[in-house]
């Protein structure tokens, strides 16, 4: 028995979730990667609190989804795995700029880019992808993907702020496996990166958020 994998392609939807409205006076866009296990819309709630007029919230939503802890009432998704992950990442990177284009985030605007655990790989893997410029790049308890390198993101300004966050309790983000992500922060944005801790294991804090943006 010979078993072949093919592909096809077809069309596909998605949703994304966004939190408050543009205007005149917006100030700040985020472009916000939750992690694995949260929807879109939940992951909003952790940016409930920031001035709705100055910020506008856009949440793009895995598209893998599944449900939680094998009860079949909570429903999670992931991004990302390792089973097609090229062509699944190609896939994802389509949708996002789907989003990004539906949106016409205004030109006056800072933009964030922000990403949490799992969302970290995408936000990173989106920005260098898209070569958008945001005004401040934030990581959060995540890892960067082993293809990026120092010539992933040389098209930013020296100037523009990256900032790591972690719990100094995290179970996924050890002593070993921070000074691996360190050495990688190191390499890809050349030293330029702020690392972040704070106490706590790999759960995401609102204050932290809003010690980072006020």
């Amino acid at each position: 028995m010979k078993v072949q994998e093919k592909d096809v392609v077809y069309s596909n939807r998605n949703t994304y979730s966004t939190l408050n409205q543009v205007t005149e006076k917006t100030k700040y866009v985020w472009l916000v990667f939750h992690g694995i296990g949260f929807l879109s819309r939940y992951f909003l709630r952790y940016f409930a609190d920031f001035a709705e007029e100055e910020h506008y919230f856009i949440a793009p939503q895995a598209p893998s989804k599944y449900y939680l802890n094998n009860e079949y009432k909570h429903v999670g998704a992931s991004w990302l795995t390792r089973e097609n992950t090229l062509l699944e990442k190609e896939n994802v990177m389509a949708y996002l700029d789907g989003v990004w284009q539906a949106e016409k985030i205004p030109k006056n605007c800072n933009l964030i880019v922000f990403g949490y655990s799992q969302g970290v790989s995408i936000a990173s893997r989106y920005v260098a992808y898209s070569k958008i410029k945001p005004a401040k790049l934030i990581l959060y308890a995540g890892g960067l993907p082993e293809e990026l390198d120092e010539n992933s993101f040389n098209f930013l300004s020296t100037k523009t702020p990256i900032t790591f966050i972690y719990g100094n309790q995290d179970p996924y983000l050890n002593p070993e496996r921070m000074a691996r992500e360190q050495a990688k922060l190191n390499t890809i944005f050349a030293g330029r990166a702020q690392l972040m801790a704070f106490e706590g294991g790999h759960e995401l804090k609102k204050e932290i958020i809003h010690k980072v943006i006020p």
